[in-house]
């Protein structure tokens, strides 16, 4: 069934396409940086603690002010009809759950002890955008009486309040978070699960997107660019020369990522990304 056969409105239709980019965004780029994580600590302790602060500054400049704006202004339409009551409160309860795994991961005394923790609220959040996109959106958007994207606009009217006590990194990945979501979807791009390949010889992290699902492909990549502290690199393995993620990338960061051609398929295409 397509969206707009599920939305009431075009308006709505829309508005639910860009809900559910916002979120592979999301969870996309928390999929890149637990990633990024999980290799850096069996590589690289250094690398690690500052990717350990680099995800738990992205919980909370963009997942946690996401989650208190779903409940303030999405989740009470929601609680309000029957079908959907039950369903909501569960949600909270997990937000609940994202924000103790966030202060686990703040309070870990190292990332190798966050790494379990930062893996769970990967998985968790997946699960929990699923029912979103699946259940709740769906039901905004074909409900006559409601606006979904009204309330998306009020939704992203309260995370845009939240700016300034964010700080200009804040303001930044607020921005991404409710922008880039077009530039995501338009370029197509590499396929794969994030896995952690790399040889003896390197201590670089290799990132293989062969598997991972469609609209997380771009996401997850940002989101493990974004872990690569200066002056290292990442290998991206894609199963075809990823020439349109490359300009987004250049397109998002000019001049921050050098690009080097480790392997030109056939079976798969292996680059190095330097952060300069």
């Amino acid at each position: 069934m397509s969206v707009l056969t599920l939305a009431s409105d075009p308006k709505d239709a829309t508005a639910l396409e860009g809900a559910e980019a916002h979120h592979a965004r999301l969870a996309g780029e928390l999929a890149g940086r637990v990633k990024m994580l999980l290799t850096a600590v069996d590589r690289d302790p250094s690398a690690a603690e500052r990717i350990h602060a680099g995800l738990i500054t992205f919980c909370d400049r963009s997942l946690l002010p996401h989650a208190a704006a779903e409940e303030a202004a999405l989740y009470p339409v929601a609680h309000g009809m029957p079908e959907a009551r039950l369903l909501i409160e569960s949600l909270i309860g997990e937000h609940r759950c994202v924000t103790a795994l966030v202060d686990t991961l703040r309070s870990a005394p190292g990332p190798a002890g966050a790494a379990a923790d930062a893996r769970a609220l990967q998985v968790l959040f997946e699960e929990h955008v699923a029912k979103e996109n699946g259940l709740v959106l769906p039901l905004l958007a074909m409900t006559p009486e409601v606006s979904l994207a009204e309330l998306l606009a009020d939704m992203h009217h309260r995370l845009a309040s939240d700016v300034p006590a964010a700080g200009a990194q804040g303001d930044q990945n607020i921005e991404e978070g409710l922008d880039m979501q077009e530039q995501t979807e338009e370029t197509g791009g590499c396929e794969g699960v994030c896995g952690c390949g790399g040889t003896e010889e390197t201590a670089e992290p290799e990132l293989d997107v062969r598997e991972v699902p469609h609209a997380l492909r771009h996401a997850t990549v940002f989101g493990a660019l974004d872990a690569v502290p200066v002056g290292t690199a990442m290998v991206l393995v894609a199963p075809h020369d990823p020439l349109p993620l490359l300009a987004q990338i250049e397109q998002r960061s000019p001049g921050t990522f050098s690009v080097e051609y480790l392997e030109r398929g056939p079976e798969a295409w292996r680059l190095r990304l330097s952060h300069r």
